[in-house]
């Protein structure tokens, strides 16, 4: 593809009813920086507001209940006090110009008794342990404690949890939100059928694992309208938790993507590959999972500038999210408009502490000027 096509990544653009100033779209990323409670300090304002170039903002990862959560210092979308943390956000992007949506999680079997109320097991569809190692509220990292399968009659109570979210989440006064069924997390959970061995209507066949999912967002849906509202996928990756991949993955995403399709979604935003690794668009059929879901499609994992231009100048995607650039760039999009260099990332500072390696990038104009 040639160069010649450099202008379609920075055109406008919709996915949903989101009006989008480019198609570059700023991925979840866990910075680990809200308080005990999952209330975000003020740093957010900034952080945010200082990346609402982007075409798109999508937060970082944010737990839809205190059970949903499995990571210290990661940030609610549940109370009021999150609410109350979040709205200020919010309108700093809007006011410098940007859109963002909220990422609703649950991280079902991917947590520990010590992030849970009253030291209580993760749950998850089935009682089968996570690898890798979860961050304690110590500064600790530890295994993820054995999860208890979840009852049946337990599952309407987390669909209405995804409702109660998407709500504060618009009381927040985001521009939409994404439900997180990607990296192995509890919606992905059950989807595969490496994680979901439920006998009941939840597992066995591919209609029933994805029925779980499909209620949360359909859920989320009813309280934003469906084209406000994304979902993120990730067929390949085998994080959080080290888990294998569904042994049909081709098959059972396209059937899940199909039933995403018939909701009328604002999005469909894939992991193109393991998260964090190369990009594997070759290993995997992503533009039938285009095809199946029938709307907007937003691709990630490891993009580089003249592989996203390429991506929306051949319609494989109608936006290209890049992550880790986005931490050490808040200007990436004026820095990928001018094929200019990038800022170094200081691993050291992505997760937990302060300002340093969360607000105090410096941009292009900020780099001259000094």
């Amino acid at each position: 593809m040639s160069t010649t096509n450099e202008s379609v990544l920075f055109s406008p653009t919709t996915i949903g009813a989101i009006e989008v100033t480019n198609r570059i779209a700023m991925a979840p990323l866990t910075r680990s920086r809200a308080d005990r409670n999952g209330v975000h300090t003020p740093l957010a304002i900034d952080y945010y507001r200082q990346r609402a170039s982007a075409g798109l903002i999508i937060t970082e990862a944010t737990n839809i209940s205190r059970q949903g959560r499995g990571y210290a210092f990661t940030p609610g979308i549940y109370t009021e006090a999150h609410v109350a943390a979040w709205h200020p956000v919010t309108e700093a992007v809007h006011r410098a110009g940007g859109k963002i949506v909220c990422q609703l999680w649950h991280v079902g079997r991917m947590s520990h008794v010590d992030l849970q109320e009253n030291g209580a097991a993760p749950v998850a569809p089935s009682a089968i342990q996570a690898g890798e190692l979860v961050f304690l509220e110590t500064g600790k990292q530890a295994p993820p404690s054995m999860p208890r399968a979840l009852e049946t009659a337990e599952i309407p109570g987390i669909v209405e949890d995804y409702r109660n979210a998407a709500r504060r989440a618009m009381e927040a006064g985001f521009d939409g939100v994404e439900v997180h069924s990607a990296n192995c997390y509890l919606l992905e959970q059950f989807v595969r059928d490496s994680t979901n061995k439920r006998t009941d209507q939840y597992g066995g066949t591919v209609e029933n694992r994805t029925r779980f999912p499909v209620q949360a967002i359909t859920a989320v849906a009813e309280i934003w309208g469906a084209d406000r509202v994304g979902v993120r996928l990730s067929p390949l990756t085998r994080s959080a938790g080290d888990t294998p991949l569904d042994s049909d993955a081709q098959h059972t995403y396209g059937y899940y993507v199909e039933q995403l399709g018939k909701l009328g979604l604002a999005y469909l935003h894939c992991i193109e590959g393991q998260t964090r690794g190369d990009n594997a668009a070759g290993a995997f059929d992503f533009k039938a999972l285009h095809a199946a879901f029938g709307g907007k499609y937003i691709a990630n994992n490891s993009y580089d500038r003249q592989m996203a231009i390429d991506a929306i100048a051949s319609k494989h995607a109608d936006m290209v999210a890049f992550g880790r650039p986005f931490i050490s760039n808040p200007d990436l999009v004026e820095r990928l408009r001018r094929n200019a260099p990038l800022n170094a990332a200081n691993h050291a500072t992505f997760y937990g502490g302060g300002a340093e390696g969360y607000t105090d990038y410096k941009t292009l104009a900020e780099s001259v000027e000094s």
